[in-house]
């Protein structure tokens, strides 16, 4: 499974069960909120480390970036569009659901 995957499949996971949910939450009051993040999730069994989480949303973005305008600099990164750790605690935080 690939992070993207995992995250995916760890969102569905917090959204029905409160216990995850919370402990996942929980992390951003720590010092260093994506270590602790990741700790929960090699807690929970997904193998996701810091490094991990930080390349695939550069990886995602610079793919965005390529597929679209013939891959030019003409739509510039908009603020935490990369960022897969916020993504998913947002998406947590404040379901849609």
């Amino acid at each position: 499974m690939n992070v993207i995957t995992m995250l995916d499949d760890l969102q569905r996971k917090a959204l029905h069960d409160s216990d995850i949910r919370n402990k996942l939450l929980d992390t951003a009051q720590e010092k260093d909120p994506l270590t602790a993040f990741c700790r929960v999730c090699r807690e929970l069994g997904y193998e996701i480390y810091e490094m991990d989480l930080i390349c695939a949303g550069e990886e995602f973005h610079a793919a965005m970036k390529r597929s679209t305008n013939g891959g030019g600099e003409n739509s510039p990164m908009l603020a935490g569009e990369d960022d897969f750790y916020e993504l998913f605690m947002s998406s947590i935080r404040f379901p849609t659901e």
